[in-house]
């Protein structure tokens, strides 16, 4: 039985006692539904309108296998249209049906509030050739719209919700437990196949009225809830409020760590109206629509967060069991709620409130760390920059971006070696026909690894001081002297120390203004950056210089065909961060991808700052391990349909030339010691074209074709 009562859809190979089968005047299924009461009956709003005046509700799974049909309608005013605001985001399309007759409550179901990210759930509809229903099975991939709707992705094509399926119910395969509706489904012009549900949490907010039918705890901790005695919500920190909302609607950062000092009335306020915006029961309806009056930039998506808890005073065990229960991972109740964390392959968006104030704080960072570590996603709030802020700083943000930096390292190594050097023997061999130039994507992963490499030589110079290396600002977002993802107001709460001013190895970074640009101490010493370098300042295609490599011969032919051909974004801004490696020099090569980090640097600059702080010690630009991932993933991409391309050739090639030796073979049979000069002299060309490095296999083609075409004719006039 689920929990709180009902029958849970556990198994598959029982059809669910909870599921509706809605047939509309004209005896034609309209839809499903879910039976939440002996009574009342979930469905879709657009269920009702296509059912028309009278609506029969049909149990298919009713216990003593009949199939009863009981008359139904709408329950008074639990009726929410589907609507869609400026940009077509839809919202609400929910109704609750009143049956004439009640069924048992044993068939009932409740549904179950459960984190969804990446979950594998089944849905029991009523599609075309199916009356009797058909398990659909699909994966979360995660929210979409403002009305905190969630996206499904079919297992198979054939499992895309279709008419019938509309309003069924959507279990958990894991748990059992019934999580959402059905809505719709949807085939897309470019051929994606995806499916749509309403999740507990949304159907909530649209009928209250069915909230005792709704189970498991909510989503946000009740003592994170504005108060009546709590700061005024009309106290906004807009800057603080965009980032949070930013990392909530996934800006791409796992981890983001703030302060929020004690009395600090307008940044608790923030944080509460953040928490409250991203969770789809609690939002509120005026800011779903695109009209809504916040300030722009400060609403979060609809379930931007799956669990936002308050730490103040709770252990960590109790916050791993918190975890747990809303990952739906309490099928092993006598396992420690942290080993069941770190095995299961669930992840959530986590908001943790007062993490110095745990009554345990170093166990929370063990729990967060494996969280992290498994793929969740960490927003982490303290009362003070102390000794647990900065420990959570180092094992969440610094040791892992640095990990990652290393990673990193070894793929542009192996791109731009062992892969690299695959690529350009494969060049000396065939002329790449139709094949994309594939030089500057290798300047781009020298100019990446040059960068890189430079980055990990500052953080491992000591300081002026003779200490260790502090750690390089790892946030592009932040202003100088920050750790990436920690809050730039942060700091406000810390202590700056004058002795950790501008040190040696900024100084060392700072370009001679005699030398050009990128001939510093890093480029002079990285022959792989002089060489990306030389290619930046001679671009012309067909321009061949002896650097070192040989391999520049071929990257220079390959380019010739496709002389207008278009750089990527990502390799200008790498290239530019090898010619213009001064600490602190800032430029927005791709205006349309970094305007909204530029306008974060420019808000927070001296934002709320203390007036007898000293401005943080300059430090330089940061590598965006991101963007360099995202360049690594293209550049192997592209090397590996390269090398596949041009094996294919060689293979050709290779065949080529078995074919022209078969036929040599047989034309010298045929000729019986004689001699025919012409045949010969197309020998000879089709001969040296094979031979010749690089080979141009379309050339040698032609000229194969044409010797076998002379000797088939030879030896047919023979013949006769």
């Amino acid at each position: 039985m689920a929990a709180g009562g009902g029958d849970p859809a556990a198994s598959p190979m029982k059809t669910p006692s909870w599921a509706v089968r809605i047939r509309g005047a004209d005896g034609e299924i309209a839809g499903a539904g879910i039976l939440l009461s002996p009574d009342q009956v979930l469905t879709c709003a657009h269920v009702v309108d296509r059912a028309a005046a009278r609506l029969t509700a049909e149990f298919v799974g009713a216990t003593d296998h009949s199939v009863p049909a009981v008359p139904a309608r709408v329950d008074g005013t639990a009726y929410v249209p589907e609507t869609r605001d400026g940009d077509g985001d839809p919202s609400g399309d929910v109704a609750l049906l009143r049956l004439e007759r009640p069924r048992p409550v044993e068939e009932t179901v409740r549904l179950h509030r459960l984190s969804a990210p990446g979950r594998e759930v089944r849905m029991y509809g009523f599609p075309y050739a199916h009356n009797g229903g058909i398990w659909f099975r699909s994966t979360v991939v995660g929210g979409c719209g403002r009305d905190g709707q969630v996206q499904l992705s079919p297992v198979s094509p054939g499992e895309l919700a279709s008419p019938g399926c509309s309003g069924a119910g959507v279990a958990d395969s894991r748990t059992g437990e019934v999580i959402g509706m059905v809505l719709s489904g949807q085939l897309d012009q470019h051929g994606n196949r995806f499916s749509f549900m309403s999740p507990a949490e949304t159907i909530a907010r649209h009928l209250p009225g069915l909230k005792p039918h709704i189970v498991g705890p909510t989503a946000v901790d009740e003592r994170l809830l504005p108060t009546d005695d709590g700061p005024s919500p009309d106290l906004l920190d807009e800057p603080f409020a965009q980032r949070l909302a930013a990392w909530l609607r996934d800006d791409g950062s796992q981890v983001k760590i703030s302060v929020v000092r004690p009395g600090d009335a307008a940044r608790a306020a923030t944080l509460r109206r953040a928490i409250t915006l991203a969770d789809r029961e609690l939002r509120t309806a005026v800011s779903i629509d695109r009209a809504s009056l916040d300030p722009p930039g400060t609403v979060p998506s609809a379930g931007g967060h799956d669990l936002a808890v308050d730490a103040s005073g709770v252990t960590a065990a109790e916050i791993a069991e918190r975890i747990a229960e809303r990952m739906g991972l309490w099928q092993h109740p006598e396992d420690p709620p942290l080993d069941r964390i770190r095995a299961s392959r669930s992840t959530l968006n986590l908001v943790v409130v007062g993490v110095d104030e745990a009554i345990d704080p170093l166990s929370l960072l063990d729990l967060l760390e494996v969280l992290r570590a498994g793929g969740s996603r960490l927003l982490l709030v303290f009362r003070t920059a102390g000794d647990c802020h900065r420990l959570a700083c180092d094992r969440l943000l610094t040791r892992p971006a640095r990990e990652r930096r290393a990673r990193l390292v070894e793929r542009l190594r192996d791109l731009t070696g062992p892969l690299a050097e695959d690529l350009h023997e494969r060049l000396a061999s065939v002329v790449p026909h139709g094949l994309r130039p594939l030089d500057s994507d290798l300047v781009a992963a020298h100019a990446a690894l040059a960068d890189l490499l430079r980055a990990d030589d500052a953080d491992g110079e000591p300081d002026r001081a003779g200490g260790p290396a502090r750690d390089r600002d790892l946030d592009p977002d932040q202003p100088p002297g920050r750790v990436r993802g920690a809050d730039r107001d942060s700091d406000r709460a810390g202590h700056w120390d004058p002795g950790r001013g501008r040190d040696d190895r900024d100084r060392d970074l700072d370009r001679d203004p005699h030398q050009p640009p990128g001939r510093g101490r890093y480029a002079d010493r990285d022959p792989d950056l002089d060489w990306a370098l030389d290619r930046v300042r001679h671009p012309e295609p067909g321009r061949d210089r002896d650097l070192g490599r040989e391999r520049d011969r071929d990257v220079d032919r390959d380019r010739r065909p496709d002389r207008g051909h278009d750089r990527d974004p990502d390799l200008d801004w790498a290239l530019d961060r090898v010619r213009h490696p001064e600490p602190g020099r800032d430029r927005d090569l791709d205006p349309e991808r970094d305007r909204g980090v530029d306008r974060d640097r420019r808000s927070d600059r001296g934002h709320d700052r203390d007036p007898g702080r000293a401005p943080a010690r300059g430090v330089g630009p940061v590598p965006d391990l991101g963007r360099y991932e995202r360049l690594a993933d293209r550049v192997a991409g592209r090397l590996a349909a390269g090398v596949a391309e041009l094996d294919r050739l060689r293979d050709r090639r290779d065949e080529l030339a078995g074919r022209l030796r078969g036929y040599h073979v047989l034309h010298q049979h045929s000729l019986q010691g004689e001699e025919d000069p012409a045949v010969d002299d197309l020998y000879l060309r089709a001969h040296a074209l094979l031979r010749a490095r690089p080979c141009d296999v379309r050339a040698a083609e032609a000229a194969v074709d044409a010797y076998t075409r002379r000797v088939d004719g030879h030896g047919g006039g023979d013949a006769r």
